[in-house]
C-alpha cells in the first residue's frame, strides 16, 4: 500500500510539473518524460513496477485469409489496423497485434529487414536524446531493454519490429515510430523472418 501510494505521489508530481498548454500534448509530454519514446514499464529508471508487465497478447496471433500479391515471407503493417501481416501464401497471412507510432511519428512505405537480433542492445537516437536527454547513451539487452527479446532492423531507418513486456500498449499509438509486439510474439515473428524479406509500411 505505501509503495503504492510513492508511486502514485511520483507519477502526480511529474503530472503537474508538466505545463497545461493542451491535455494531448500533455499527455505525449508525459510519456516523453516516463519513457523516452520506450515502451511504458521498460525505461530506464525502475518505472516497473509502477505499469506492470506481462507477456500475452490482448490481440492473439492467428491465420486469416489474407489476399496479397506479395511473395511469402513479406511483412504488411498496416497502421490504421494495428495490425502486422507475414504473408504465408495462398491467400493466407499470419496476423499479430502491433502498438505503432503515435501521431506525428507514424510512417508509410517499402523497405527490408537488414539485421536481427536476439535481447538487443539499446542506443537511443540523437532525436530522442534531445526530447529526453538524461536517457542512457546504451543500454545492454536483457528483460529491462526497451527493445525486448528480439529486433528485426528495417532498411537505412531508425525504426525496428521489436519486443516489448506491456501487452496494454499492443494496439495503442504510443510508440516513436517502432513496431512493437509481446515478447512471444517477436519471438515468433523472428524465427520466421529471414533477413533481406520485404516489408511494406501502410497508414
Amino acid at each position: 500500500m505505501v509503495a503504492r501510494w510513492v508511486g502514485g505521489l511520483a507519477l502526480a508530481v511529474v503530472v503537474f510539473a508538466v505545463p497545461l498548454e493542451s491535455a494531448s500534448a500533455n499527455t505525449l509530454l508525459l510519456e516523453e518524460i516516463l519513457t523516452g519514446g520506450a515502451p511504458r514499464g521498460r525505461a530506464p529508471g525502475g518505472f516497473n513496477g509502477l505499469f506492470g508487465g506481462g507477456s500475452s497478447s490482448p490481440v492473439p496471433r492467428t491465420t486469416v485469409n489474407y489476399s496479397s500479391a506479395e511473395p511469402p515471407g513479406t511483412i504488411i503493417i498496416n497502421t490504421a489496423e494495428r495490425r502486422l501481416y507475414l504473408v504465408l501464401g495462398n491467400g493466407q497471412a499470419l496476423r499479430y497485434g502491433i502498438g505503432v507510432g503515435r501521431v506525428g511519428f507514424t510512417w508509410a512505405g517499402r523497405t527490408r529487414v537488414i539485421a536481427k537480433k536476439e535481447w538487443p542492445d539499446w542506443t537511443p537516437p540523437k532525436q530522442m536524446l534531445r526530447r529526453r536527454p538524461d536517457l542512457p547513451r546504451f543500454m545492454k539487452g536483457g528483460p529491462d531493454n526497451p527493445l525486448g527479446a528480439r529486433a528485426m532492423y528495417l532498411g537505412s531507418t531508425l525504426f525496428r519490429i521489436h519486443g516489448s513486456n506491456e501487452p496494454e500498449t499492443i494496439g495503442q499509438a504510443t510508440s516513436s515510430g517502432c513496431f512493437r509486439l509481446t515478447n512471444d510474439d517477436v519471438i515468433d515473428l523472428y524465427g520466421r523472418v529471414r533477413v533481406g524479406a520485404k516489408v511494406l509500411v501502410l497508414r
